[in-house]
């Protein structure tokens, strides 16, 4: 469950990125709005995810997907071109993103409200 929480605060990521540059500074108050709602919504759930994902994995997850999904979003609006060179580098994050998924130890056994102990 945690990974899915992951997930879905990396597209919150991407929509509050993309909010932000469409905030011009944020002097728009709509797009501000956005910005501010989705990267408090982003951040809580990565919280909730370092629960039990490691903290570095579940960071580096958390900004690989939210940049291939803002990079991808920019490219499919127009407002970014997309190139093959790109595209492929795209492609080496995605990799990068499934490889931490792949060697990370599966969630630990427990509840995933029950914060994980590490020390500092």
């Amino acid at each position: 469950m945690a990974w899915v929480i992951l997930l879905v605060s990396a597209v919150f990521e991407a929509v509050w990125a993309t909010a932000l540059g469409a905030s011009d500074g944020l002097t728009r108050p709509g797009p501000t709005t956005v910005f501010v709602v989705f990267s408090v919504l982003s951040l809580v759930g990565l919280g909730r995810a370092m629960r039990t994902i490691p903290t570095g994995t579940a960071y580096a997850v958390w900004t690989g997907v939210g940049a291939l999904l803002t990079v991808l979003w920019a490219a499919a609006t127009g407002s970014e071109p997309l190139s093959l060179l790109k595209g492929f580098f795209l492609l080496g994050i995605i990799g990068c993103v499934v490889g931490l998924k792949l060697s990370t130890p599966t969630e630990a056994p427990g509840r995933a409200d029950e914060p994980r102990h590490t020390p500092v």
